[in-house]
């Protein structure tokens, strides 16, 4: 741990519009930048980091502010994410914002300040306390997409059985199938140099 962290949050991921709960509980410190916030919930939530992402943020005037990877899409005005860092932006414990991933298929995330806890030598970041639900595949398409290929994957016989399959990717998809455990965290800046 960087002698320089002193603050940490503790944040709360849910995956918004799914009928099962998909969530995580992650700690991070507040040096990360918003790019090493987004590769630290690609990792968690299970995602694949190859898509476009946005956080939305309000000041505490309550005007609403993007911050995103610049990129010919974007129709807005953006902060871009490995410059500006969470201790710059993030409200106080309680409050949230939101966190918007490929938005074509718009997974759209509710992201929760549980708290901030201070940070104590020997402990390494990031890491995942906790969480529910597996990462939908990212070839679903979306939220809806999703909860209607887990209620035809349990029917056979239904005539769009075989395209949930493949949307999901195998037969014996478990929407449960996830321990926090499990979860291993990449290297931001790894992540940068092969996508850029």
């Amino acid at each position: 741990m960087s002698k320089h962290v002193n603050e940490v949050y503790q944040l709360r991921i849910n995956l918004k519009d799914v009928k099962r709960p998909v969530w995580r509980v992650i700690q991070v410190p507040s040096t990360f930048s918003f790019w090493d916030l987004n590769c630290a919930i690609q990792d968690a939530m299970g995602w694949s980091n190859t898509a476009l992402h946005e956080f939305i943020m309000k000041d505490e005037d309550d005007t609403i502010y993007i911050i995103a990877l610049p990129d010919d899409d974007l129709v807005y005005e953006a902060l871009n994410p490995r410059q500006e860092l969470l201790a710059d932006h993030l409200p106080q414990p309680g409050n949230r914002f939101e966190y918007m991933y490929d938005f074509d298929s718009a997974w759209e995330h509710d992201v929760i300040i549980e708290k901030t806890i201070k940070a104590e030598e020997g402990m390494t970041f990031p890491v995942c306390l906790d969480g529910e639900g597996a990462c939908p595949p990212e070839s679903v398409g979306g939220a809806w997409e999703y909860d209607h290929a887990l209620e035809l994957i349990g029917n056979p016989t239904h005539e769009e059985y075989d395209d949930a399959v493949s949307s999901l990717g195998r037969d014996d998809f478990d929407p449960a199938d996830f321990k926090a455990v499990d979860v291993e965290f990449d290297d931001p800046e790894e992540i940068w140099k092969k996508r850029f």
